[in-house]
């Protein structure tokens, strides 16, 4: 694990930090390789960079759906990550005792977005002193995410926050982003990130498997950068599509740079 967190503290518009790696960990190896292409890549444009892998997939549409390679297992290569790279980590939780197993090995705690308000996990996830990123549910409004920093806070005053977007329900398909919530949420003074890739799922779909857009995730990446975002969010994979979760909307790691440079250059455009 790393504290090299100092880059949370600014929440003016000073350059933009990263989250990314691949959905969820698939082997012992993959994680570490992409977190390194990564890295490379973050430091070229000097771009804070935090990994991020689920080390458990509690949320899969069919019951035979990949799920992970073993919870101690798969947070032992995350943080393996963190150590040798020097960087922050992240991991979804999902229960209290996930928040007590999955703190003794990350820098940030994620709440998914479809658990923001559940209050045992929030308040959980504040008692373990870690930094807590609470995803925006895709049924809730921005203002209603201060309920959220109230309950965190309700148990730790000092803790730190992040707020993430993901995009709210379109449908029972199709997803969309609410630019407004980037700002109306960082009214309430915590730093937002905007997850894109998960912004272009389309989810329950007949088959059973999420579906994406892919294609469109420069574009929404784009429009947040120009509203202020202070993070971003991305999956990121080799080969999207032998993915064992989430390969239909994630972003293929070789396209990484060419979407971090054009970020880059609308970023130090707003601060001209």
């Amino acid at each position: 694990m790393s504290d090299n967190l100092s880059f949370l503290a600014n929440t003016e518009r000073n350059g933009f930090f990263l989250f990314a790696g691949p959905c969820v960990v698939e082997n012992a190896t993959m994680p570490l390789e992409i977190a390194k292409e990564i890295k490379s890549i973050a430091d070229e444009f000097s771009i804070p960079f935090v990994f991020k892998a689920s080390y458990r997939k509690a949320n899969r549409t069919k019951v035979d759906s990949f799920t992970g390679i073993g919870d101690e297992r798969a947070l032992e290569i995350i943080s393996n990550v963190g150590s040798v790279l020097n960087i922050p980590v992240v991991t979804d939780i999902h229960s209290e005792k996930e928040a007590v197993l999955a703190a003794k090995y990350v820098d940030i705690l994620q709440i998914p977005a479809f658990l923001c308000r559940q209050t045992d996990l929030l308040i959980a996830a504040a008692e373990t002193a870690k930094v807590v990123n609470v995803k925006k549910g895709q049924f809730v409004s921005a203002a209603s995410m201060g309920y959220a920093i109230d309950k965190i806070r309700s148990v730790n005053k000092d803790c730190r926050i992040l707020l993430t977007e993901r995009g709210t329900t379109f449908g029972y398909q199709d997803l969309i982003v609410d630019y407004r919530n980037i700002p109306l949420m960082k009214q309430l003074g915590v730093p937002v990130i905007l997850d894109i890739t998960h912004s272009l799922q389309q989810p329950n779909q007949a088959g059973g498997v999420s579906g994406g857009n892919p294609e469109m995730i420069e574009t929404i990446a784009k429009a947040g950068i120009a509203t202020g975002v202070n993070g971003i969010f991305l999956e990121t994979h080799p080969n999207p599509a032998i993915a064992k979760s989430d390969g239909a909307n994630m972003l293929q790691l070789s396209l990484l740079r060419s979407l971090l440079s054009k970020l880059v250059k609308i970023s130090k455009s707003l601060t001209d």
